[in-house]
C-alpha cells in the first residue's frame, strides 16, 4: 500500500459519513462520536504500531483497518437508531459489507485486502478466533486494543458529560441508570473473566464489565497507555463506593500492574 492511497482512502470516509448527516441533531450527534471516535482510533494505532515497531506497508495497513473498523456504525444507527449489536446487527459484519458494495479497498492487493477485512471483521467480537495467524492475527488484535484505548476515553467523557448534564445529553445509553448493579458481574469480574452482554441489566453493570476490558488486551503498551491516562479509576468514579467495587479495582488494577511489570 502507498501512502498516498492511505490519504485517498481518508477523503473517502469523511464524504462516506457526510452523507448520513441530516436534521435531527440527536442522530448527528451519535453519528458525529463515532466519527470522531474513528479518526481517535487511526491516532491510537499510530501509537501501538509504532511502539511494536511495524514496517511501514504494516503500519499504513492497520492505519486503514482503524479507518474503517467501524464504518458499518452508520448504516446500523440510520437503519436501527441503536449501536447494539443485539438489537440490530453486528457491526463488523455489516462493515464488511459496505466495504464490499462500495469497492473502496478495490485498489489493494488481495492479500493486503483480506487483512484489513479479517481485522475488522472479528474486532468486536468477545473473543479472537483460534483459526487466525501470522499478520491476521497481528492487525486483528492491534484494532482491538487501539479501538478498546478510545472507547475507555469515549465512555468516561460521556459519563461525565451525563452525571453533569443529564437534560441535555443527546447520546445512546444502552442499559437503564439504576441504582445498584448486578452480583453476577462482580463474580464474574473477580473470577478473572470477560462479561457476555446478555449478563448487563443496568448502567453500572456495563461500567463493570468495561473495567474487565483489560482481561483481553493484548499489548503491554495498551495497559500502560490505560494507566497513564486513569480510565480505570475515571470509570471507578462513576460507581457505587461498596465493597464489591473495592475489590473490583483491587483485582483490575492488580492484574494489570502485574502485566506491566512482567512486560507481558
Amino acid at each position: 500500500m502507498e501512502q498516498n492511497q492511505l490519504a485517498k482512502f481518508s477523503v473517502w470516509f469523511k464524504d462516506y459519513v457526510a452523507s448520513f448527516y441530516g436534521d435531527d441533531e440527536r442522530v448527528n450527534a451519535n453519528l458525529r462520536m463515532k466519527e470522531e471516535h474513528s479518526l481517535r482510533v487511526c491516532d491510537e494505532m499510530r501509537y501501538l504500531a509504532d511502539k511494536l515497531d511495524l514496517t511501514d506497508n504494516q503500519k499504513r495497513i492497520a492505519e486503514v483497518t482503524a479507518l474503517f473498523h467501524d464504518i458499518g456504525r452508520f448504516k446500523q444507527f440510520i437503519k436501527y437508531r441503536t449501536y447494539n449489536d443485539v438489537k440490530s446487527l453486528n457491526h463488523g459484519l455489516l462493515g464488511l459489507d459496505v466495504l464490499r458494495e462500495t469497492g473502496v479497498l478495490g485498489v489493494l492487493d488481495s492479500a493486503e485486502r483480506q487483512l484489513i477485512e479479517k481485522a475488522i471483521e472479528y474486532h468486536g467480537d468477545k473473543e479472537l478466533s483460534s483459526s487466525l495467524d501470522g499478520e491476521c492475527l497481528l492487525f486483528s488484535k492491534l484494532i482491538r486494543d487501539a479501538d478498546k484505548l478510545d472507547i475507555f476515553y469515549v465512555v468516561t467523557e460521556y459519563y461525565k458529560e451525563y452525571r453533569d448534564h443529564p437534560e441535555n445529553f443527546m447520546l445512546e445509553l444502552d442499559f437503564p441508570d439504576k441504582l445498584g448493579y448486578s452480583t453476577e458481574v462482580v463474580e464474574e469480574i473477580l473470577c478473572g473473566r470477560r462479561v457476555n452482554y446478555d449478563r448487563l441489566r443496568t448502567l453500572n453493570d456495563m461500567k463493570i464489565l468495561q473495567l474487565g476490558w483489560v482481561y483481553d488486551v493484548n499489548f503491554t503498551a495498551t495497559l500502560k497507555r490505560i494507566r497513564q491516562r486513569r480510565f480505570l479509576e475515571k470509570v471507578i468514579e462513576f460507581l457505587p463506593e461498596t465493597e464489591d467495587i473495592k475489590r473490583v479495582k483491587q483485582k483490575v488494577f492488580g492484574y494489570v500492574d502485574s502485566r506491566i511489570s512482567n512486560n507481558c
